[in-house]
Protein backbone atom coordinates (compact mmCIF):
# COMPACT_ATOMS: atom_id res chain seq x y z
CA UNK A 1 0.00 0.00 0.00
CA UNK A 2 1.33 3.36 -1.51
CA UNK A 3 1.12 6.89 0.54
CA UNK A 4 -1.24 7.73 -2.64
CA UNK A 5 -3.91 5.92 -1.24
CA UNK A 6 -4.23 8.14 2.45
CA UNK A 7 -4.35 11.13 0.18
CA UNK A 8 -6.45 10.14 -2.20
CA UNK A 9 -8.93 9.77 1.15
CA UNK A 10 -7.67 12.69 2.86
CA UNK A 11 -6.78 15.25 0.03
CA UNK A 12 -4.14 17.18 -1.03
CA UNK A 13 -4.35 20.50 0.70
CA UNK A 14 -1.12 21.70 2.64
CA UNK A 15 -0.97 24.46 4.66
CA UNK A 16 1.82 26.80 3.95
CA UNK A 17 3.62 29.78 5.32
CA UNK A 18 6.43 32.28 4.64
CA UNK A 19 9.65 32.27 6.49
CA UNK A 20 9.27 35.73 7.73
CA UNK A 21 5.78 34.54 9.28
CA UNK A 22 6.09 35.57 12.75
CA UNK A 23 5.58 32.12 15.54
CA UNK A 24 2.36 33.99 16.59
CA UNK A 25 0.66 33.93 13.73
CA UNK A 26 1.79 30.08 12.93
CA UNK A 27 0.27 28.91 16.38
CA UNK A 28 -3.37 30.65 15.25
CA UNK A 29 -2.97 28.91 11.75
CA UNK A 30 -2.18 25.69 13.73
CA UNK A 31 -4.79 25.89 16.26
CA UNK A 32 -7.67 27.26 13.95
CA UNK A 33 -7.14 24.23 11.15
CA UNK A 34 -6.54 21.50 13.86
CA UNK A 35 -3.23 20.90 12.39
CA UNK A 36 0.11 19.95 13.92
CA UNK A 37 2.72 21.17 11.43
CA UNK A 38 2.70 24.14 8.71
CA UNK A 39 5.41 23.32 5.56
CA UNK A 40 7.24 26.74 5.49
CA UNK A 41 7.70 27.41 1.49
CA UNK A 42 9.48 30.50 -0.46
CA UNK A 43 7.32 32.51 -3.34
CA UNK A 44 7.39 29.59 -5.37
CA UNK A 45 6.30 27.15 -3.28
CA UNK A 46 9.31 25.01 -2.35
CA UNK A 47 10.01 23.88 0.61
CA UNK A 48 12.53 25.45 2.81
CA UNK A 49 11.90 24.03 5.96
CA UNK A 50 8.66 22.58 8.56
CA UNK A 51 7.43 24.16 11.75
CA UNK A 52 5.64 21.87 14.22
CA UNK A 53 3.93 22.36 17.60
CA UNK A 54 6.49 20.33 19.09
CA UNK A 55 9.09 23.12 17.17
CA UNK A 56 7.11 25.59 19.09
CA UNK A 57 6.97 24.00 22.39
CA UNK A 58 10.88 23.73 22.37
CA UNK A 59 11.22 27.17 21.39
CA UNK A 60 8.97 28.87 24.09
CA UNK A 61 10.52 26.57 26.55
CA UNK A 62 14.08 28.22 25.60
CA UNK A 63 13.03 31.58 25.06
CA UNK A 64 9.53 32.03 26.66
CA UNK A 65 6.68 34.40 25.44
CA UNK A 66 8.93 36.74 23.50
CA UNK A 67 9.75 33.39 21.28
CA UNK A 68 6.17 34.17 19.54
CA UNK A 69 7.58 37.67 17.60
CA UNK A 70 10.33 35.45 16.10
CA UNK A 71 10.08 34.28 12.35
CA UNK A 72 9.29 31.04 10.94
CA UNK A 73 11.98 30.45 9.61
CA UNK A 74 14.43 30.89 13.00
CA UNK A 75 12.66 27.82 14.59
CA UNK A 76 11.19 25.87 11.85
CA UNK A 77 13.28 22.00 10.33
CA UNK A 78 15.39 23.15 7.23
CA UNK A 79 15.89 19.16 6.90
CA UNK A 80 12.99 18.18 5.91
CA UNK A 81 12.57 14.27 4.57
CA UNK A 82 9.94 14.28 1.80
CA UNK A 83 8.16 11.07 0.23
CA UNK A 84 6.57 9.83 -3.22
CA UNK A 85 2.81 9.08 -3.90
CA UNK A 86 4.25 5.60 -4.74
CA UNK A 87 6.15 5.09 -1.29
CA UNK A 88 5.23 2.13 0.84
CA UNK A 89 3.47 3.40 4.29
CA UNK A 90 4.87 0.99 6.03
CA UNK A 91 8.68 2.54 4.32
CA UNK A 92 7.29 5.90 4.98
CA UNK A 93 6.51 5.02 9.41
CA UNK A 94 9.41 3.87 9.82
CA UNK A 95 11.40 7.25 8.20
CA UNK A 96 9.18 8.65 10.68
CA UNK A 97 9.46 6.45 13.80
CA UNK A 98 13.42 6.64 13.75
CA UNK A 99 13.73 10.28 12.94
CA UNK A 100 11.18 11.14 15.45
CA UNK A 101 8.97 12.95 13.38
CA UNK A 102 5.28 13.27 12.53
CA UNK A 103 4.77 15.40 9.45
CA UNK A 104 6.13 14.21 5.77
CA UNK A 105 5.42 16.19 2.88
CA UNK A 106 4.55 14.32 -0.38
CA UNK A 107 5.89 15.41 -3.67
CA UNK A 108 4.88 14.36 -7.33
CA UNK A 109 8.08 15.73 -9.80
CA UNK A 110 9.40 17.98 -7.10
CA UNK A 111 6.49 19.50 -6.44
CA UNK A 112 4.36 19.25 -3.24
CA UNK A 113 0.74 17.26 -3.41
CA UNK A 114 0.28 16.42 -0.03
CA UNK A 115 0.74 16.04 3.57
CA UNK A 116 0.94 12.87 5.70
CA UNK A 117 1.26 12.82 9.43
CA UNK A 118 2.04 9.62 11.68
CA UNK A 119 -1.76 9.88 12.60
CA UNK A 120 -2.88 9.80 8.88
CA UNK A 121 -0.63 6.19 8.47
CA UNK A 122 -1.44 4.36 11.76
CA UNK A 123 -5.45 5.12 10.79
CA UNK A 124 -4.83 3.67 7.19
CA UNK A 125 -2.94 0.61 8.57
CA UNK A 126 -5.36 0.01 11.72
CA UNK A 127 -8.07 -0.26 8.65
CA UNK A 128 -6.04 -2.23 6.80
CA UNK A 129 -5.70 -4.85 9.28
CA UNK A 130 -9.30 -5.05 10.22
CA UNK A 131 -10.05 -5.29 6.88
CA UNK A 132 -7.80 -8.28 6.63
CA UNK A 133 -9.55 -9.86 10.16
CA UNK A 134 -12.66 -9.37 8.48
CA UNK A 135 -11.33 -11.40 5.37
CA UNK A 136 -10.12 -14.09 7.45
CA UNK A 137 -13.27 -14.41 10.11
CA UNK A 138 -15.35 -14.87 6.60
CA UNK A 139 -12.97 -17.10 5.13
CA UNK A 140 -13.26 -19.02 8.49
CA UNK A 141 -16.92 -19.32 8.57
CA UNK A 142 -17.12 -20.50 4.84
CA UNK A 143 -14.90 -23.30 5.55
Amino acid sequence: MTVGIILQDKGHDVITARGTTPLRDICTTLAEKGIGAILVTDAANHIEGIISERDIVKMLAAKGPASLDMPASSVMTTSVVTCGEEDAIMDVMSKMTSGRFRHVPVLRDGKVVGLISIGDAVKYRIAQVEMEAEHMRTYITMA
